[in-house]
């Protein structure tokens, strides 16, 4: 019994023991509450009543209900999902099962509450555009989505397509593709996507006869959306997980004009742009995820080329995308900011010889000041979008959801040279 009902059920005041209780086919408070007056009108009543026959009957009436509300919270008492019990190294580990148990529905005042354990996500078809390797948080996001019964297809940047199709046809990602039932996670369709292309009067010539683009048409964000429409008709989740500042190892003091666009252009309006051109394809009740970062708000040394002020216009971006695409078509939009992970992408930026990459860095500073000192994996982000693109999060929309062990939280470093008294 929690200790919030424990306590209503002790008071010696038998109104307060309603509250907990309205009508939804298990008790009804009108019910309790005409019981307990019927009882005192009664014994108050009667002539021949004595004290300890009032006393008698309100112990009997609330011990029936002690055993009553025990019996409904131990029954319908379960965790949403299971620990995962799986280690791995900085980059991922195997996702965890998640519970299949259900749970009675419960109503509080006008508001139907289902607490039902299993997030099923069968027969709904999710997007996530930037996904490369196995090794990011695109991933990780896809097979959660992909455990819960999603059918998955991606958008990859065309210059690493051909690269990325090869690597799933040969199984190199098989490790990291485990469900929690043993099976392997499906990409149903790998569509090439550059989200920085609008349309394709936005594609330059030096684009389209670049190699790395030889035999690709079809890849800017309103030719993707148009070919999922034509394939799946409608879907439900739309994931933007890409980024890029080609000048992302200056200082913004360093940055130039076009370094400084192009960050933004590819880190944030490529949300946008998604959004305007999926949006219309998407169902009622459907949620659009981002990933950035805790560089929109804190000064992070390394993380420069415009790349910080991108992440702040995405976070910005979210909110106002939220009002307005859940006004037009019903539809959430909610951003992650997710902790330093080794990723493939990640470990390219600032890499010079003899010294630890940016990534590591930002890894090795988060685990000495982090409220909790352990490991961030891709499936940490992966099981709270999971969440964020589920019904359980039905009401969530315009949300930062910090997923970094508390990094963003703290206002001190505890590994600075000023604190190592203290830390001793």
């Amino acid at each position: 019994m929690t200790p919030t009902l424990s306590a209503a059920i002790e008071s010696t005041d038998p109104a307060s023991m309603i509250d907990p209780f309205l009508h939804n086919g298990h008790w009804s408070a009108l019910g309790w509450r005409t019981g307990w007056r019927a009882e005192w009108g009664a014994a108050l009543a009667s002539s021949n009543t004595n004290p300890s026959t009032i006393n008698n009957t309100m112990m009997f009436s609330r011990n029936t209900l002690l055993a009553a509300a025990a019996a409904f919270y131990g029954a319908s008492s379960v965790s949403a999902f299971a620990p995962s019990t799986a280690v791995g190294n900085v980059a991922s580990r195997s996702s965890p099962a998640i519970y299949t148990q259900q749970t009675a529905s419960r109503q509080y005042s006008s508001t139907k509450l289902n607490m039902a354990a299993t997030v099923d996500l069968k027969g709904k078809v999710a997007f996530i555009a930037g996904v490369a390797d196995s090794s990011g948080y695109g991933w990780a996001i896809a097979r959660a989505l992909a455990d819960a019964g999603a059918t998955i297809i991606v958008g990859t940047w065309p210059p690493v397509l051909k690269i990325f199709q090869m690597g799933l046809k040969k199984g190199s990602f098989d490790d990291d593709s485990e469900l929690s039932d043993g099976s392997k996670m499906t990409i149903e369709k790998v569509y090439p996507l550059d989200a920085v292309f609008d349309g394709p009067d936005d594609v330059p010539d030096e684009i389209k006869n670049n190699k790395r683009y030889a035999g690709l048409d079809g890849y800017t964000i309103e030719e993707v959306a148009k070919a999922v429409e034509a394939d799946y008709g409608k879907i439900d989740i739309l994931v933007h997980s890409l980024a890029n500042g080609p000048e992302v190892t200056k200082p913004l003091l360093e940055t130039s004009r076009k370094g400084y666009l192009a960050a933004s252009s590819a880190s944030a309006y490529s949300a946008v742009s998604l959004l305007q051109k999926f949006g219309p394809i998407m169902n009622e009740g459907g949620n659009m995820l981002s990933l950035t970062y805790i560089a929109s708000e804190k000064v992070i040394p390394g993380y420069g080329g415009g790349m910080s002020s991108a992440k702040a216009q995405l976070e910005s971006d979210t909110r106002t995308l939220a009002y307005e695409a859940g006004r037009k078509w019903g539809v959430r939009v909610n951003t992650i900011s997710a902790g330093p992970l080794k990723s493939r992408a990640a470990s390219a930026i600032g890499k010079e010889p003899g010294q630890k990459t940016f990534i590591e860095y930002a890894i090795d500073y988060s685990k000495a000041n982090a409220p909790l000192a352990q490991d961030l994996y891709n499936d940490d982000v992966g099981n709270s979008s999971l969440f964020l693109c589920s019904p359980l999060a039905r009401t969530v929309t315009g949300v930062t959801l910090y997923v970094d062990n508390g990094l963003h939280a703290m206002g001190m470093a505890l590994d600075s040279e000023s604190m190592s008294d203290r830390n001793q």
